[in-house]
């Protein structure tokens, strides 16, 4: 696989300081080309995820016994859909450092592969208990994901139901964890509850992670209308008004 361009302000020193030290493994002018399509698949990976995935692809070819590179290459597979692949990335970083973090989004790589039973069997394995408070809070919103994908709803209402969910505290996963709960409440058609929930997570939704505030309006019956096709229309009706004039015109000079 060939190089990929790498922009001139990248210098690789961006990446996570773990990160760096795993790659004091490899000769220094190896490590810097890995670093630098490191930082690459981070800053493209939410923009731009096919071209991440290009650059983590070159960070494997290039340093493929690296924890970090294994994981941000799992990242990438899974940014693209490539669930399979993105497990084996996965599995494989796992298997060199002994983490359990990834725990959370192997599991769902099994419900992106169609195996929702998997990802269940996989919530009650004994290395959930070793994951911190938001890995139990990704692991929870996978399998009630899973719960869905087995078309059994009532029950993923019931393993969103947590403390972490009862808390008034904000943290960096509060807004989805509200904002999947007041999802799975509209499916089994509890709409008031689930209203209610969208604007908890709305209101915990700092970054602008969820559509929170579209579904509130969509449940409050309000239509939002793009300018520009506003402006599209106006030109649109302005065109005919003028073609009517032209032929209202026509006959009144028969006379």
């Amino acid at each position: 696989m060939k190089r990929l361009p790498i922009p001139e302000d990248v210098s690789g020193d961006e990446i996570d300081k773990d990160v760096r030290q795993e790659l004091l493994s490899l000769p220094k002018t190896l490590a810097e080309d890995v670093a630098k399509n490191l930082v690459m698949v981070a800053k493209l990976l939410d923009e731009d995820p096919e071209k991440a995935y290009g650059y983590s692809r070159v960070a494997l070819r290039l340093a493929s016994r690296v924890a970090a590179v294994r994981e941000a290459a799992g990242f990438a597979a899974y940014a693209v859909g490539k669930y399979s692949e993105a497990l084996a990335e996965f599995r494989a970083a796992r298997r060199m450092t002994g983490s359990v973090e990834l725990w959370p989004v192997m599991a769902d790589c099994e419900r992106g592969l169609g195996r929702p039973e998997k990802a269940m069997a996989m919530a009650g394995e004994p290395e959930v208990q070793k994951l911190d408070r938001a890995g139990q809070v990704e692991m929870r919103l996978v399998a009630a994901g899973a719960r869905r994908d087995m078309g059994q709803a009532d029950a993923a209402v019931v393993t969103l139901q947590s403390p972490e969910l009862a808390s008034s505290a904000v943290h960096p996963w509060t807004a989805r964890l509200r904002y999947a709960y007041a999802d799975a409440l509209l499916e089994v058609g509890r709409e008031d509850e689930a209203r209610e929930w969208f604007a908890k997570a709305l209101e915990a939704d700092q970054g602008g992670t969820t559509d929170a505030s579209d579904r509130l309006a969509e449940l409050d019956g309000v239509e939002f209308t793009d300018a520009l096709d506003e402006a599209d229309e106006a030109d649109e009706m302005d065109e005919a008004g003028d073609d009517g004039a032209r032929d209202d015109e026509g006959p009144a000079t028969k006379d």
